[in-house]
């Protein structure tokens, strides 16, 4: 069973920055595209960044230009370089893992980040 381990979060003023990680293991790394969720209270989880086995990076608008999502395809790790916070960006943080051999995502435990005004 894929596992996911997030670190990193926490709080941070607005306009500052945080960095997010995700360990994973017992996968395929170069099978899977990565990337992070985020969920409000009360409402589902939503994309924030993805990225492909290649590279390719995708966004939700509201982060383009102030998030960076990269991978260690040596460590199988996945990053979340997070700038420009803004109180919106509060949320609790999933790390994400699909592949196409699979039809469900897996999932970490959630990591909470806090941006004060």
């Amino acid at each position: 069973q894929v596992q996911l381990v997030e670190s990193g979060g926490g709080s941070a003023q607005s306009g500052g920055s945080l960095s997010l990680s995700c360990a994973a293991s017992n996968l395929r790394f170069s099978d899977y595209t990565m990337g992070w969720y985020r969920r409000y209270p009360g409402k589902e989880r939503d994309m924030v960044a993805i990225i492909t086995p290649e590279g390719t990076a995708e966004y939700e608008d509201s982060v383009k230009g102030r998030f960076t999502v990269s991978r260690d395809n040596n460590q199988n790790i996945v990053h979340l370089q997070m700038n420009s916070l803004r109180p919106e960006d509060s949320a609790v943080y999933y790390c994400y893992a699909k592949t196409i051999y699979f039809r469900h995502a897996s999932w970490g435990q959630g990591t909470q980040v806090i941006v004060a005004s």
